[in-house]
């Protein structure tokens, strides 16, 4: 039996709202992927508990993750529009507390995982992108203030701005090489398909507007 549920999520003081979370929880392993967020893999020896969070219904509640892996942020909720109680159920009724899960889910796989969580793009390339995205649109500013045109600030660095973004997302969604040099080590295109959706959604809307 496996759990599959679409939601929110919160780590640390970072929060994804539904729907770029996923939780995935069988009988080896309970994974939660939060985008750009990171993914965060978890065997059963991992978890301490799973308890109910929040007490507001159908807006904040969840079930949060208590658990000791080092590596990860020690606030991990998982935020559902369903019953936090009937969750945890289910996720018990899949047997990953169970001993026999122990022994199946210690694998070198699962801890190389729980190293290369977090932030899923390169540093360098991170910065890289920072540097390029800030220089277009501070020219477009520039431009301008010095000319002291009326209407809007944004003009093609805006557009160049823009469209970079949303090449780079779609190029992680469709190029295997694009992934390779741009995502660090470990980490799997399904955890971002969603954000990256949703980034080229609306940096394609920004790089229209900007004509």
């Amino acid at each position: 039996m496996e759990v599959k549920k679409t939601g929110g999520a919160r780590v640390g003081m970072f929060n994804a709202t539904w729907p770029f979370a996923t939780l995935k929880v069988n009988s080896s392993k309970l994974e939660l992927s939060t985008g750009f967020m990171g993914n965060f893999v978890f065997r059963s020896e991992d978890i301490s508990s799973i308890e109910p969070y929040g007490l507001i219904p159908f807006l904040g509640r969840g079930i949060k993750i208590n658990h000791h892996v080092k590596t990860y942020n020690q606030k991990i909720i998982f935020w559902t529009f369903g019953s936090p109680h009937s969750l945890i159920e289910e996720i018990h009724e899949t047997t990953f507390f169970e001993k026999k899960s122990n022994i199946e889910s210690s694998s070198s796989e699962t801890k190389e995982q729980q190293t290369s969580n977090g932030f899923p793009i390169k540093t360098p390339i991170a910065i890289a992108i920072v540097i390029i995205w800030n220089v277009l649109l501070l020219g477009d500013f520039i431009i301008f203030f010095k000319e002291g045109t009326t209407g809007s600030p944004l003009g093609y660095g805006t557009v160049l701005a823009t469209g970079m973004i949303f090449t780079i997302a779609f190029l992680l969604l469709s190029s295997k090489w694009a992934r390779k040099l741009i995502l660090k080590e470990g980490y799997q295109i399904y955890g971002l398909k969603r954000s990256l959706y949703f980034i080229m959604v609306i940096s394609g809307i920004l790089c229209l507007s900007s004509f």
